[in-house]
């Protein structure tokens, strides 16, 4: 491997933080959320890595979920948008999908299709997300079709548009609204994201979502006691490649967005937003440099980034500088660049090697 830039995914801490979800609600089950590779961290290590734990997983695409099949994973696999055409209701039989049901179009193809009876069904309403599922009021019509053509609903579910904030009035009015719309159907339900279980045990339902709290990392606005608990799984790394002094009133990087006050010593990063390092962080932005804060000093490149050395007296090339991870929150460098976490994680890009660490077995 000749990349000085890399990504340290620790396998344990995803156990770790799975364990946490379900110890949060221990009456629910948790489906571990591994859409859009594993939120950065790679799809198929993390279901190899909590297959033996984990009752079901859950994908955004049924792309996904192949992807999954062919990689040796059996557990059940729920589709979070669904099937969309023909092509997409049979990969979904032969590969044994369960699919969230979302539109009265889903619904119709779904019934028009012939789709086996054993194919399972979550069935998913719009509660104030107004993004994707059925209006409360269709519910009931939905159950009743499904009913008549013999399918079995396995689960009833919503979304959660403002759990990162405890107590939010529209979390409660969502949860008054899918409690009235599911009143009698006697089914299971699904309602809470990561954001829900650590702080609505009121959405705590028979099954729970998990998903960003899985990679270590807080989806909350505010600090609660709960993330405390929360391992970050990935480490994002590179070492410094060149070192310079510049005199007061030299600048750094494209544009001179920073000019040295004071005699300084920059550090050059073998990394940049190429491997998904934000273009927007500004100035000050921490890395971590011998278990000290080096702060990101000029523009981001495309390979490259710098960093300010003047108070690191033994600063080396080649030294490892954390960009985030264990000791630099991926949220802080979020927050810093107006993004958040999930943004930079996902995009983590291909050209960055993954490098996995576990204690346990996950072949």
């Amino acid at each position: 491997m000749y990349r000085q830039t890399t990504a340290i995914v620790d396998l344990d801490a995803v156990r770790n933080n799975y364990s946490l979800a379900c110890a949060l609600a221990p009456k629910s089950k948790s489906i571990a959320v591994i859409k859009a590779n594993a939120y950065g961290h790679g799809i198929l290590p993390v279901a190899k890595a909590l297959h033996d734990v984990v009752p079901a997983f859950a994908v955004a695409i049924i792309d996904e979920a192949l992807e999954l099949r062919a990689g040796g994973i059996f557990q059940p696999i729920l589709v979070l948008e669904g099937a969309n055409n023909a092509e997409s209701f049979e990969a979904a039989v032969a590969n044994e999908l369960s699919l969230v049901v979302h539109s009265q179009e889903q619904v119709a193809q779904i019934l028009a299709a012939n789709c086996p009876l054993s194919l399972p069904l979550w069935i998913k309403v719009d509660t104030g997300m107004h993004r994707i599922g059925l209006k409360p009021d269709d519910l009931r019509l939905a159950l009743t079709k499904f009913r008549a053509g013999g399918h079995a609903v396995s689960v009833v579910c919503t979304h959660l548009a403002c759990a990162d904030l405890p107590g939010s009035e529209t979390t409660q009015s969502q949860l008054d609204t899918f409690g009235a719309c599911i009143a009698g159907c006697g089914l299971p339900t699904s309602i809470a994201n990561s954001a829900g279980i650590l702080t609505c045990s009121a959405s705590h339902a028979d099954w729970n979502r998990p998903g960003y709290m899985l990679y270590g990392n807080s989806p909350l606005q505010i600090d609660i006691e709960a993330t405390n608990d929360l391992q970050p799984a990935m480490t994002l790394r590179s070492e410094i490649i060149a070192i310079r002094d510049l005199a007061v009133g030299e600048s750094v990087g494209y544009g001179a967005r920073w000019t040295a006050r004071r005699p300084s010593t920059i550090g050059t990063v073998a990394a940049g937003y190429a491997d998904g390092y934000p273009r927007h962080a500004p100035n000050g932005t921490p890395t971590m440099v011998n278990s000290q804060i080096a702060p990101l000093v000029g523009s981001v490149s495309m390979d490259m980034l710098s960093v300010d050395l003047t108070d690191h007296n033994k600063a080396a090339i080649g030294d490892a500088v954390e960009l985030w991870g264990k000791d630099v929150a991926v949220n802080d460098v979020a927050r810093r660049s107006g993004t958040i976490g999930y943004e930079l994680l996902t995009g983590v890009t291909a050209r960055v090697p993954r490098i996995y660490t576990s204690r346990v077995a996950t072949q």
